[in-house]
């Protein structure tokens, strides 16, 4: 049909005809009423509640310098309190007070629940963040005189009182204690608590309720409990001299239910989909915990070591109760005392000294850098190992 065919036969009312190929137009039946139907409603998009745009920063600005004056009036000039701690509740209050007011006036509830709310954990992260920024720069600042001396890492303190200069002595047995004590608390508590969190979740049975219990109930043990139950059965019971031998078995006893824990917890997360798919394939039960499970779970249960190291490397009663101070440099774990970083903070911190202070802080600045590193490292062999599967 031509073009002037189909123009005469729209003009006289006809239907259009179309073209070989062309989609059909889409129709709606009409009701039945007869009434023709309606057009269809557009769909609706969902609200992008993190969007801000520049009006949400100026109420989110203005209420929070509004609020700063107010408190700093009412509080300091109108009632004359002090105090910083409620100096920042007062105007964290009124903040929120007039943020809300100030946001319901063009937006719905839930928009205002949400900011407020995102306000309120914005602020607790901020404080937690505080908090650990604070705590590490004071500890380096009070600590740089000790750590710019290199006698500070590569001597001990035999036969250096705490009132010497910091020219003189070093922590040098403390971190070999510390490194020699938790390399054997780890290397006893790690398969202990893997192997648990495998039986617990992998194995099963009747005994798993009674491990699970006392798994729970080790975590929250306290460390100077740990020690004084090596004290007694070990060097009390069975006569072992105090050593470093001592010290990573009680440092293993508060590990290994972290590991446990914290593994149990990373194997649950596995699906069991894998697992299905496994034994599909024909693995046998153990081979596909060996090369699926654990392979799959590797980053909880490096996170669950890393916590549990970063507990025993850090404790300060256990050493003190089992191990004892020492002053000179050793690699024997048994036989004689061996210092620690926790045990050589303590003491230095009680001797009330400005030099022995000052080697205190030093040495924490030293721990943290050691908990820091074993982090790092641990994650980056987690990582590596995982790629290559």
């Amino acid at each position: 049909m031509t073009a002037l065919g189909t123009v005469e036969m729209e003009e006289a009312g006809a239907p259009p005809v179309l073209d070989a190929g062309s989609p059909a137009p889409e129709q709606h039946p009409p009701d039945r009423a007869g009434r023709p139907p309606l057009a269809p409603k557009p769909k609706p998009r969902p609200r992008r509640v993190r969007r801000y745009t520049p009006e949400d920063w100026i109420a989110l600005v203005g209420s929070l310098v509004a609020s700063f004056s107010l408190v700093w009036v009412g509080y300091l000039h109108l009632l004359y309190f002090s105090g910083i701690l409620g100096f920042g509740v007062c105007w964290y209050l009124v903040f929120l007070v007039l943020y809300g007011t100030v946001v319901a006036v063009s937006n719905p509830r839930p928009v205002v629940v949400e900011r407020l709310v995102a306000a309120t954990l914005y602020l607790a992260a901020a404080v937690v963040l505080f908090a650990l920024g604070s705590t590490i720069v004071y500890i380096f600042v009070q600590g740089w005189h000790a750590l710019v001396h290199v006698n500070f890492f590569t001597h001990d303190m035999a036969g250096v009182a705490p009132t010497a200069p910091l020219t003189q002595g070093g922590i040098l047995a403390a971190i070999v204690g510390t490194v020699i004590e938790t390399a054997m608390a780890v290397v006893v508590s790690v398969p202990l608590g893997v192997g648990t969190a495998i039986y617990m979740t992998e194995v099963g049975g009747r005994g798993s309720q009674l491990v699970r219990t006392v798994v729970e109930a080790m975590t929250a043990l306290p460390e100077i409990l740990a020690g004084l139950f090596i004290y007694v059965v070990l060097i009390v019971d069975f006569g072992l001299t105090k050593s470093g031998l001592a010290v990573s078995v009680a440092m293993a006893v508060t590990m290994t239910p972290i590991i446990a824990r914290a593994g149990e917890v990373a194997l649950r997360v596995v699906p069991s989909g894998l697992r299905e798919a496994s034994s599909a394939l024909g693995a046998t039960h153990w081979k596909t915990v060996r090369k699926v499970v654990l392979p799959t779970a590797r980053a909880g249960l490096a996170t669950g070591i890393i916590l549990a190291i970063a507990r025993g490397i850090g404790e300060t009663a256990i050493p003190l109760i089992t191990s004892g101070a020492s002053s000179f440099l050793t690699f024997k774990p048994v036989g004689v005392p061996m210092n620690s970083l926790p045990l050589f903070i303590y003491t230095g911190y009680t001797t009330h000294e400005p030099f022995a202070l000052d080697r205190a802080f030093g040495a924490a600045a030293v721990l943290m850098t050691m908990v820091l590193v074993l982090f790092v490292v641990i994650r980056i062999l987690a990582r590596q190992r995982g790629a290559r599967r």
